[in-house]
């Protein structure tokens, strides 16, 4: 069959021309319904308006089943009663009880938060007012979900059920399917646009990332975030500790370097880390030690923390280019690894300290270190250590100590050592897949 013969045949004039010939289409006229369901089944297959394909289910149960009147109540995509789609299929000798039906239906007035068990009110009202009729029932299902409600009319009491008709049951199940089709459709919209939506979240998150790693005196630094999902929870920052000096004077000022991570991935996390930055930000302003910045980061973020059921580790520290010396204090994060060269080994920088979020009074330390030269630093979210294999091998904490030890030994830049240990995961967890976790590393060197 041609695409114009379909369009011939899907079209609403020729059904009512076709349909009209006769009085009625006898059920033993199988071609006559045979175009009848190849009209159906090609309007299913381009499906685009939902209201023409209810009116097209009422124009062939009119003619198929004259001597019945019959109302289609569909659901919504929120599973609510769709008024503006309810349909009545009745012929012209039927108009009054047609619009006493619709009389009825005004006046009746769904809830808006309208549950399907609820449906048993309005069928008890429905055979209330119209006793002179045999009303039954079927409900259209799709995937094991109700999509709306079928109710049939007969003035013969005794006249066998049109609802285990075969003809009945197929026009039935292409209104099902069609229902369905429109609610897959309207998911599928749903989604583009929580797509879109995330997008544009996760490149204005992406952009509270440091675009590039600022010029410190002495300092060979690198930077890079992968997030698991779209939006991520890991973060980290650089922040000169002094904004009234000019930009050539910035790179001989104390800095704060700080990584953290939020509990968890995705939308939830990323919105409280964004949350963090901004009153990070502002706290490290104060110019206050680095455990009276957690302290206080912490007092400031517990409610808003603890209404979201998430916490976050946090690693913050400063850094003195002037006297190498290293500030540090610790929200029980992964501490950051400190390659001595002078005793070329790698030893941890840790303080206690509570996550954030859990505990109002929290204490945290501080803690101190003066570097030299070839002195390396990483700081890294545990998306890293935590990264598996095919096998549910994790990547952990002594494989990243290996490595780095490989590589300090060598004469790299912080921006290659960075690099060849991304690849180093990637080898591990296998090229087709994807991390679990954020991840995320810090890299600087002293030169």
């Amino acid at each position: 069959m041609t695409n114009n013969q379909k369009e011939k045949i899907f079209s609403n004039k020729f059904i009512q021309n076709f349909l009209e010939n006769e009085s009625t289409v006898t059920l033993k006229n199988k071609y006559k319904f045979v175009e009848i369901a190849s009209s159906l089944a090609y309007y299913l297959k381009s499906f685009s308006n939902i209201n023409k394909l209810l009116d097209y289910i009422c124009l062939i149960f009119k003619h198929i089943f004259s001597e019945n009147i019959i109302l289609i109540i569909p659901l919504n995509y929120e599973g609510e009663i769709w008024n503006e789609n309810i349909k009545i299929s009745a012929n012209g000798e039927y108009l009054k009880i047609q619009e006493e039906i619709n009389s009825f239906l005004n006046k009746f007035h769904f809830s808006k938060n309208f549950k399907i068990k609820e449906i048993s009110t309005f069928e008890n009202a429905l055979k209330k007012k119209f006793k002179e009729y045999k009303i039954e029932t079927k409900k259209i299902s799709s995937r094991g979900k109700c999509r709306g409600f079928i109710y049939i009319f007969s003035t013969d009491m005794s006249r066998q059920s049109i609802s285990e008709d075969d003809n009945f049951n197929f026009i039935e199940n292409c209104l099902a399917v069609g229902l369905e089709n429109d609610y897959l459709i309207k998911t599928k919209k749903k989604h583009e646009n929580l797509d879109r939506e995330i997008s544009t979240g996760a490149e204005i998150q992406s952009q509270l990332l440091p675009d590039y790693c600022p010029i410190i005196y002495g300092l060979d630094l690198a930077a890079h975030c992968r997030p698991a999902l779209q939006l991520g929870g890991d973060y980290y920052d650089f922040m000169c500790l002094k904004t009234n000096i000019s930009e050539k004077r910035k790179d001989k000022a104390r800095w704060a370097f700080v990584i953290g991570d939020v509990m968890g991935k995705g939308i939830p996390a990323g919105l409280l880390m964004t949350m963090l930055r901004g009153m990070l930000r502002a706290e490290v302003l104060t110019g206050l030690p680095p455990d009276r910045i957690l302290h206080d980061l912490n007092q400031l973020a517990i409610n808003d923390l603890d209404q979201s059921h998430r916490f976050v580790t946090l690693f913050y520290s400063d850094y003195d280019p002037r006297t190498r010396k290293l500030r540090f204090a610790n929200a029980a994060h992964n501490p950051p690894l400190l390659w001595k060269s002078s005793d070329q080994k790698i030893i941890k920088l840790d303080a206690e300290g509570f996550v954030l979020g859990l505990q109002k009074d929290a204490d945290y330390h501080c803690g101190e270190i003066k570097l030299n030269e070839n002195d390396l630093v990483l700081y890294y979210t545990d998306g890293v250590t935590d990264a598996s294999n095919s096998l549910g091998q994790r990547f952990d904490e002594e494989r990243l100590i290996k490595i780095l030890t490989k590589l300090c030994k060598q004469s790299y830049t912080s921006q290659e050592i960075l690099n060849k240990i991304f690849k180093k995961l990637d080898d591990f967890t296998g090229q087709n897949r994807h991390l679990e976790d954020d991840a995320s590393m810090v890299i600087f060197q002293l030169r």
